[in-house]
């Protein structure tokens, strides 16, 4: 297994520990198990949505749970239901699995949906008023509008014609 190294990286930035340490966390545990499987898409600037693959889950057997910068999806596995016949060949998976997505700061989970097998899960980045950029004026100026110098008639007075 190859190794990341990030040390020069780290170096010359500063505030990216957490992600560097996502990075080298996820290098680590690759651990291979890709059930279920699933897709991430966005839709939009600011719009995600995660699709999983539950073929066999109702919507009772499944947790979701969003906490500050992690999606944790949960799937129990459902007792077989005894209709007396014997399995011959058991190939649709009947175990239970969790899933971790690492989330942005500022996404949160919009809502969720279960239907033909698909688990769709909609997330949407909002970041606040406060800490959207914002122009930082020069030398402490700020641009002030100019008050038009009229009189209460409507003309100009000395100041126009200068």
């Amino acid at each position: 297994m190859s190794r990341l190294d990030f040390t020069p990286y780290r170096r010359s930035t500063v505030g990216f520990d957490r992600l560097f340490d996502l990075l080298e966390q996820q290098a680590r545990q690759n651990s291979g198990d890709n059930y279920p499987p699933f897709n991430i898409a966005k839709h939009g600037e600011d719009e995600y949505r995660i699709t999983l693959a539950v073929a066999g889950f109702r919507p009772q057997d499944i947790d979701i749970t969003a906490q500050q910068n992690l999606l944790v999806v949960q799937g129990r596995k459902r007792e077989d239901e005894d209709d007396g016949a014997e399995l011959i060949h058991v190939g649709i998976a009947n175990r239970g699995f969790e899933r971790r997505f690492e989330l942005a700061d500022y996404v949160r989970v919009r809502g969720a949906d279960l239907a033909d097998g698909l688990l769709t899960i909609d997330l949407v980045r909002e970041v606040p008023e406060a800490m959207k950029p914002k122009k930082i004026p020069v030398n402490g100026t700020t641009l002030t509008a100019v008050p038009d110098a009229r009189d209460d008639k409507g003309e100009a007075t000395d100041a126009d014609a200068a």
